[in-house]
């Protein structure tokens, strides 16, 4: 069953479209999730959680801004790190009156929409193979070792090939400290 046909049953409410999708991406998902949360239960949450979203989102989805798998791989990603930070902040804080609202303002949200832009310039001239090695890295945060299994290359070569993209970026966004307070 191809994309169209899954998209299609789960927009008539078809019970057969979960499965099928779950069939065709399931490993997927667990491959996006797996570096961000660790294994086991953690991961197998986080995708009930991708599949309770795409039910939820599923009017969202517009197959003219990309595909189906793309569509699920961001999901997957931002239910994980969601799914992460909420176990890191786990512990609560009482906050005193006094302490600032840690909303960006205007100026900060203004700066970090410019940086985005100029970011996203940045890695669009890169080659295909380099900006996917750093998305792996940084956007889908796998670790080296399985970068370097996949790709055919040493941890090392790896490595070395992550700091010259890094090196080409700093010199693409303008210096040394670009982007850091």
């Amino acid at each position: 069953m191809d994309d169209l046909e899954i998209m299609e049953l789960i927009a008539q409410g078809d019970e057969r479209g979960m499965p099928e999708l779950q069939k065709r991406y399931g490993a997927l998902v667990r491959y996006v999730a797996a570096p961000i949360l660790g294994s086991g239960a953690a991961v197998s949450d986080c995708v009930s959680e991708v599949y309770l979203r795409v039910l939820e989102k599923f009017s969202q989805f517009d197959p003219e801004r990309g595909s189906l798998g793309a569509w699920l791989t961001a999901i997957a990603r931002n239910t994980a790190l969601n799914m992460a930070r909420r176990g890191k902040n786990e512990v609560s804080h009482e906050m005193r009156e006094d302490t600032p609202d840690p909303a960006p303002t205007p100026e900060e949200l203004l700066l970090l929409a410019e940086r985005r832009e100029a970011l996203a310039r940045a890695l669009n001239m890169l080659s295909f193979s380099d900006r996917a090695l750093f998305y792996r890295k940084y956007y889908y945060m796998q670790p080296m070792s399985q970068i370097a299994a996949e790709l055919g290359m040493t941890e090392r070569a790896a490595e070395g090939r992550l700091y010259r993209i890094r090196k080409k970026l700093r010199e693409c966004l303008g210096g040394e400290g670009y982007g850091r307070q």
